[in-house]
């Protein structure tokens, strides 16, 4: 589950809640089937968290770091040393288990964050903004476990202000703005709300322009918009993959040699803006971080 909105919508505010941080003013929640407010303790027991910030003592090494957190859940001193050894693994940690951790990159930091949440295995885990200040590589490598995590079966909530997290990590998006739900569903289903499919078609010769627009206005349900500069057509659609096959089926026939086609669908930053009527960040910070 991903819980997608920009800064101050209330995702670590709901996070906060719903793991036992936070008394709430009113409402109810469970997590698991425990109630989170008759029954924080058994909560706690069921539940993984690794906030914002990387909660990591920077002195002790990793593999330490990891072993105290399996002696705080009372895992026995084999147990904790068994799941230090196996989450470093999983976690690509292994090689820098034995560095302090103010040794290790802020991706590395991260990664550990989520491990020390896995310790006592928790069947749910709550990740708050992970990737939140982390290099593009760094996005990529926790996208990587994230994805392993639930498939090996681990329920996650994810929070996120990043569109594009939303859309490669979460089966189910909740899009909240000022600490309210303002739509549910899947990234398809969110972006099917706004519409906006269309098909971009460069043709290869500028005289078959006409020709194509001609052809695919069949298949258009709105205006066609011709750049004839770049001889490409941007057509507007309702029916994704089976319309954009007829098309190029009936350019084919009509012997226009395309040289470029593609499918576009609205992104989830469309959404947002369609939604809310404002867009989810002014500047993306994982933008900002890819053209650093």
């Amino acid at each position: 589950m991903g819980l997608l909105g920009p800064n101050g919508a209330g995702k670590t505010t709901a996070v906060s809640i719903l793991t036992t941080l936070l008394e709430p003013d009113e409402g109810s929640a469970t997590v698991a089937g425990a109630d989170v407010f008759k029954r924080p303790g058994e909560v706690r027991k069921l539940i993984g968290l690794s906030g914002q910030f990387a909660a990591v003592d920077e002195h002790l090494t990793g593999y330490e770091n990891l072993d105290m957190i399996g002696r705080l859940y009372h895992l026995g001193k084999e147990r904790a040393r068994s799941q230090a050894n196996k989450l470093l693994e999983q976690f690509d940690l292994a090689d820098a288990a034995k560095r302090p951790v103010k040794t290790y990159s802020g991706g590395m930091r991260r990664r550990l964050d989520v491990a020390a949440a896995l310790v006592a295995e928790p069947p749910v885990l709550f990740l708050d903004e992970p990737t939140t200040g982390l290099d593009p590589r760094s996005h990529i490598d926790l996208w990587s476990v994230i994805r392993g995590l639930v498939a090996g079966g681990t329920t996650l909530l994810l929070t996120t202000q990043y569109l594009e997290e939303a859309d490669h990590l979460a089966d189910e998006i909740v899009v909240i703005d000022h600490g309210r739900e303002i739509a549910k569903g899947t990234a398809d289903q969110l972006k099917d709300k706004v519409g906006g499919e269309r098909i971009e078609a460069t043709v290869a010769r500028i005289d078959q322009i006409s020709q194509a627009q001609s052809v695919l206005s069949q298949v258009a349900v709105g205006e066609i918009q011709v750049n004839e500069h770049n001889r490409e057509l941007t057509v507007p659609i309702s029916g994704g993959a089976q319309v954009l096959t007829r098309a190029l089926r009936e350019l084919d026939a009509a012997g226009v040699e395309v040289q470029d086609v593609g499918l576009r669908r609205p992104t989830l930053d469309d959404v947002f803006l369609s939604l809310t009527g404002h867009k989810a960040e002014e500047e993306s910070p994982l933008r900002e971080e890819v053209g650093s």
